[in-house]
């Protein structure tokens, strides 16, 4: 895992990949390609198209980098274009929620929801054994109920209680002012709620 890198190396990487240099280019993959694939993997739920639309997002971005102003951080500007690839995607795909639901086994790195499962998530202290199965078992479950949210809310569930970013980088990646995010988030938690709950009854 790369350290989070400084405004001023950030700066460099940019003007590097206005240039068009192949190494910046490997760079920006290798530091962001975990995230951006983590992303597309829970916006879609399929893994082999998830990573498709991951190498999507870097090619689209080194080849519209001079559009990049730094108004936001490189990372967020790439969350934006990811956001936008995946819900066209997810058209495309014609929402096949069902393969979705049974496609994804990932666990999250970031924290699911703690309402919906109790209070389980990822990032606590190691559990002994038999807790650790029972934890997966949920985050699975998370997964599935997760891949049944329609794709709005679960934009707003994955950039904000998945991979935890702020408010403010949620608006600049969505395009949402801060009380249309803060009452559909709270809606989608609803609806992630509800179809978890469904899968366990």
């Amino acid at each position: 895992m790369h350290a989070p890198m400084t405004p001023a190396e950030e700066t460099r990487l940019v003007a590097r990949l206005k240039r068009r240099e192949e190494l910046a280019f490997h760079e920006l993959v290798i530091r962001h390609q975990r995230a951006i694939y983590g992303l597309c993997l829970r916006m879609i739920g399929q893994p082999t198209e998830a990573e498709d639309v991951a190498q999507d997002v870097f090619v689209r971005s080194f080849l519209a980098i001079d559009t990049f102003r730094g108004d936001s951080s490189l990372g967020t500007w790439l969350y934006r274009i990811a956001v936008n690839l995946c819900k066209n995607r997810l058209k495309y795909l014609g929402r096949r929620r069902s393969s979705s639901a049974q496609t994804v086994d990932d666990v999250p790195e970031g924290e699911l929801v703690r309402s919906v499962a109790g209070g389980l998530s990822v990032g606590e202290p190691a559990p002994r054994p038999d807790e650790a199965l029972s934890g997966n078992q949920t985050e699975h479950l998370i997964q599935r109920a997760l891949a049944a949210v329609e794709p709005d809310f679960r934009e707003l569930l994955v950039l904000r209680d998945i991979e935890g970013l702020s408010y403010a980088e949620v608006m600049t990646i969505t395009g949402l002012a801060e009380g249309t995010v803060k009452s559909r988030l709270h809606r989608a938690r609803s609806a992630l709620k509800a179809a978890y709950e469904a899968l366990t009854r």
